[in-house]
């Protein structure tokens, strides 16, 4: 079986992990998630995976509390850690072989960031997962996402969402005329406002001209499809349409 990618990035959004939920890590949910990577595994494809940590903790919680953005943050990025903890055990119950790479020391647990690392670890086939944000406060997971894409030269950020299968005008359940796009530029994406990724995430994505895949998480074999070149969700590309 032909892929159209050879090396991903899968973003995972806590949320995406804690299912109907809401909140925390659901057991099922994230077995499934494991067999659906396993799959994408075994077709040869080299994958890193950056977690998110909303199903944990959540920015907005820190500043209901009065708590320093900075603290804040560092707290998210721990969250981070806990989600990447679980994927990894869930994706060796099922034989995938990962290592997990954090951007704040914590060797008793996982590996320190390191570049040239993880891209051996990648051509080795095992799947990495990369945690603690880029390490400082101020950046959200789709920026790291981007960060990291760009390092180890994936072909391409895979953004799954929690029941979202692409992006829309306007909220397609608050709004029933919103249209949802098939393909559309980082560049449209800032200037709509589409907050697919925040300004920071979708700006880099555009700099490096990295594409980008929004798709549903919650249909089962997605990430399969989307690796094979099934045209799914929206694809959102680095450049400009019209250069």
């Amino acid at each position: 079986m032909t892929v159209k990618y050879q090396r991903v990035v899968l973003k995972l959004s806590g949320e995406a992990l804690a299912g109907d939920k809401g909140f925390g890590i659901n057991p099922p949910v994230i077995a499934e998630i494991a067999e659906q990577i396993k799959k994408v595994h075994q077709l040869g494809v080299e994958i890193a995976i950056v977690c998110g940590g909303g199903n944990i903790w959540r920015g907005e919680t820190g500043a209901e509390m009065g708590m320093d953005r900075a603290q804040a943050d560092y707290i998210g990025m721990l969250a981070t850690v806990m989600n990447g903890l679980a994927l990894q055990d869930a994706l060796e119950t099922v034989g995938v072989p990962t290592r997990v790479q954090t951007s704040i020391e914590m060797r008793q647990v996982a590996e320190p960031y390191i570049r040239r690392k993880a891209i051996r670890h990648l051509e080795k086939g095992r799947v990495v997962i990369f945690s603690c944000g880029t390490g400082s406060p101020y950046f959200s997971t789709d920026t790291t996402s981007v960060l990291r894409a760009a390092e180890i030269n994936a072909d391409v950020i895979l953004m799954a969402k929690n029941g979202v299968d692409g992006v829309y005008s306007a909220d397609p359940l608050k709004d029933p005329q919103a249209v949802k796009y098939d393909e559309l530029t980082q560049l449209e994406v800032i200037n709509k406002q589409l907050g697919i990724m925040d300004s920071t995430a979708s700006s880099l994505s555009m700099d490096n001209d990295i594409p980008l895949v929004v798709f549903n998480l919650n249909k089962t074999d997605n990430i399969v499809r989307v690796v094979e070149g099934e045209q799914i969700g929206t694809t959102i590309t680095g450049g400009n349409k019209n250069e």
